[in-house]
């Protein structure tokens, strides 16, 4: 009803976010058009910590691990004395009680605002813990029971992780005291001693083991004599460095750290190659329980402690952590178009809630995700470990099936697809992820970039990963380096093969289309919310020579290394274009089919055309039209044929991400050459529009106007907006209900900003009929 007001639940009410405060305020318009786990045996808890290897958990983790990463603050312990030794005979010196040195308090100087988080580019993290990025010193405070004496007394710290800490495995770092600090090593020097109280400042190196640490101090004489021990109540969190050139993740440019390290925000992009749309996404690496979050991940997972020093292996892991498919990881995959169980995959918006829902269920898998969710989860991981790392989105995106490095099309004899035997698969959009870091495990030249997907396709090693694998690699067609490589070069620049069975079963080649993958491979432009092409980064220019060495050389490595033993001449041309930005949903889609003849020869073909409702992965859902189009061109000649696709065609075909494939076939009279083209349209859906109103100030209540148009001449079912900003406010659900045909519906959120700074608020919507609408609004928030 016009001016209806409806009661919306806020974050505290529904139990989101536990705490959240103050409580949203929601005005909603519509105007109509005119108008726990079960706790285990003690006898298995033993058995499993006296050997890991035969009893494993149930969770396939192959070590005793803590089912929740906490940053834990003890009560303030007393110094540990070891036992009296025994009284001293024949005159020997006896030390008193009061002059053994010992530990009153350690002061890790954690402060957000310190020196320490400061330097180490950790001020941002949640929380005062002690944050520090690895091969870079920091300081540290202890107060003694008497002023410390080089002459007599004795000092040196040690620092744990993981649940067996081994020297060998570095895991477990004595730290000596030494008089002149040296890279490359843990060391610890006195800086400043002010009667009982001294400063330690140390250093560790760039390859240190990342991860929770705890600290104790040990003190004893010179000779040995009457040691304690003072274990700290805090923890040390050891991060990845970029900022450190002996760091293998080290990037080497500050615009390009705040971008990929820092920024909390970013765009992930989707659609077609002609239709690309963006919608922002909140990575938030360091909104509070995040860092935790992600600690946990690891704990979850079967990587030993001891290898969390190689990014390498540590990608590689949150690869395959971050999808549920065969290690209890993060996220659920679903394409079914069924989410009544979960969270619709265009649903969110943001990293936080998927990672602290996560993080306190004890690791129960987050429903559902799709690969933009997989990417954006995987960069807020990355990030906050201190990797590198942006999502990235290739369009027409491969998916070989067969290691044949070709993306492999089957027809019959009659030119008709046979779809048992059509396994490969060309999404309309796939996204994953880049991260920096150097390849000393790869021949020179392989460092920089490297592709991670997140996104459940393919097993590797029997785990359902992909990457690290070099781009470099990858461009140059070197598909025999790790990991994965052969994978994504199939992804960004395999060609179609079209197979065309002969009467006796077997197959032969009867095209082959060299621009058919690999398209406008997108991400985020530093410093900006722009569009960075970089589909130069991952193959040559399309038929250059550099390019087509890279296509040879990389599919003799696959199963069909002789697809490209005879090459197919050409002289008429299809192709199918696009005016502007694409048909719109709700209307008819209007597309050009374009044919040229190049010869000076008359040409005559039929062409067959069908089009069919797609999932974005590549899965066809069926066919909803069919025609024939008889062509016939004199020499040189170009024709531009129409084609549309009304809505009442389509309306009640739609999946996700309201996308079609339209399939072209013919064969030229004349010459027997085969015609064929695949193309991928979608139609464009509206945008949410944010209009801020007020003055955006921290602490003083502001407002902002959320107004969405449906497009469709039907009603949309069971609208639910989700909201949120980053420092702005909570996220939330605001219940919407019904809106009719090409009704608007107008919302008033009424907030309170929290950080100063400019923030983004997120807007998406959630509805069965309607995915993909978003908006945003940039909000620069100043200080009181």
């Amino acid at each position: 009803m016009p001016g209806e007001r409806l009661t919306v639940r806020t974050a505290s009410e529904i139990g989101r976010f536990p705490g959240a405060a103050p409580p949203t305020r929601v005005e909603l318009t519509i105007q109509n058009e005119g108008e726990k786990k079960q706790e285990e045996g003690g006898c298995l808890w033993w058995l499993r910590k006296m050997c890991p290897c035969c009893c494993k958990h149930p969770n396939a983790t192959s070590y005793d691990i803590t089912d929740k990463v906490e940053f834990t603050k003890l009560p303030t312990p007393a110094a540990v004395v070891d036992p009296p030794k025994p009284k001293p005979e024949n005159g020997e010196a006896k030390e008193t009680d009061e002059g053994k040195l010992s530990v009153c308090s350690v002061d890790l100087l954690s402060s957000k605002a310190g020196q320490n988080r400061q330097e180490h580019h950790t001020d941002l993290y949640h929380g005062d813990e002690l944050i520090l990025r690895r091969g870079q010193t920091f300081q540290i405070e202890l107060e003694l029971n008497r002023p410390f004496s080089t002459d007599t007394d004795k000092l040196y710290l040690e620092l744990k992780t993981g649940p067996l800490p081994l020297v060998s495995k570095g895991t477990h770092v004595i730290i000596p005291l030494v008089e002149h600090l040296e890279d490359e090593r843990w060391e610890a020097k006195i800086v400043e001693q002010n009667g009982n109280k001294i400063k330690l400042s140390i250093n560790s190196p760039a390859n240190a083991v990342i991860g929770l640490y705890g600290l104790t101090v040990t003190t004893s004489s010179l000779k040995g004599d009457a040691t304690t021990t003072y274990t700290s109540s805090k923890n040390i969190v050891m991060l990845f460095n970029p900022w450190c050139e002996e760091d293998t993740v080290f990037l080497d440019n500050e615009g390009e750290r705040k971008e990929y390290v820092l920024n909390d925000t970013g765009r992930i992009y989707y659609g077609t190659e002609k239709q690309i749309g963006a919608r922002t996404w909140n990575f938030g690496q360091f909104h509070e329980g995040i860092l935790e979050a992600c600690l946990f991940i690891m704990e979850k997972s079967e990587m030993p402690p001891s290898g969390r020093g190689d990014p390498v292996n540590v990608v590689r892991v949150i690869s395959a952590m971050i999808n549920a498919q065969d290690d209890y990881g993060v996220l659920v995959g679903n394409w079914s178009g069924d989410y009544s169980d979960g969270v619709s995959p265009t649903a969110w918006s943001s990293s936080v809630e998927i990672l602290r829902k996560y993080h306190s269920t004890n690791g129960t898998p987050v429903s559902y995700g799709q690969c933009w969710v997989f990417s954006g989860v995987t960069t807020t991981v990355l990030r906050c470990l201190g990797i590198p790392a942006r999502s990235v989105t290739n369009f027409q995106s491969a998916h070989d099936t067969d290691v044949s490095l070709t993306t492999d099309v089957y027809l019959d004899e009659n030119l008709e697809p046979i779809n048992y035997l059509n396994r490969d698969s060309v999404w309309n959009f796939h996204v994953w992820n880049d991260c920096w870091m150097a390849r000393p495990d790869l021949p020179p030249g392989n460092g920089g970039w490297q592709a991670v997907d997140a996104t459940p396709q393919e097993t590797s090693q029997g785990t359902f990963r992909c990457g690290p694998a070099s781009v470099n690699a990858i461009r140059s067609g070197h598909v025999y380096l790790k990991h994965d490589t052969p994978f994504v070069f199939a992804e960004v620049n395999s060609d179609k093969i079209y197979w065309q069975r002969n009467l006796d079963g077997t197959f032969k080649q009867i095209y082959s289309e060299k621009k058919a993958v690999g398209h406008c491979i997108s991400t985020k432009a530093v410093g900006s919310d722009k569009r960075a092409d970089i589909t130069s980064l991952y193959k040559h220019e399309e038929d250059s020579e550099e390019e087509r060495i890279a296509v040879e050389t990389a599919s003799r490595y696959g199963s069909k290394p002789d697809v490209y033993s005879t090459p197919v001449a050409e002289d008429v041309s299809v192709e199918v274009k696009v005016d502007g930005e694409g048909p719109r949903m709700g209307a008819d889609a209007q597309l050009k089919i374009l044919v040229k003849n190049l010869s000076s020869q008359p040409r005559r073909a039929t062409i067959h055309s069908q089009v069919a409702v797609m999932y974005y992965t590549g899965v066809l859902k069926g066919t909803i039209k069919k025609d024939e189009m008889p062509v016939e061109l004199s020499p040189n000649e170009e024709k531009t044929i129409d084609w549309v696709l009304s809505y009442q065609q389509y309306q009640s075909q739609l999946v996700d991400q309201a996308a079609f494939m339209l399939t072209l076939c013919g064969r030229v009279t004349e010459t027997k050459q085969v015609l064929a083209n695949q193309t991928t349209f979608r139609l464009r859906t509206p945008d949410i529009t944010i209009k801020p109103i007020g003055d955006a100030i921290v602490g003083k209540e502001m407002a902002a106007k959320i107004t969405f148009t449906n497009p469709l001449p039907s009603t949309l079912k069971g609208v639910v907006f989700r909201v949120e900003g980053l420092g702005l406010q909570k996220g939330h659900e605001v219940v919407v209900g019904d809106v009719g045909a090409h009704s608007t519906v107008t919302v008033t959120e009424h907030f309170i900003p929290s950080q100063p700074g400019p923030r983004k608020l997120v807007v998406s919507l959630d509805c069965e009929q309607l995915s993909q609408v978003h908006g945003v609004a940039d909000i620069v928030v100043l200080e009181q």
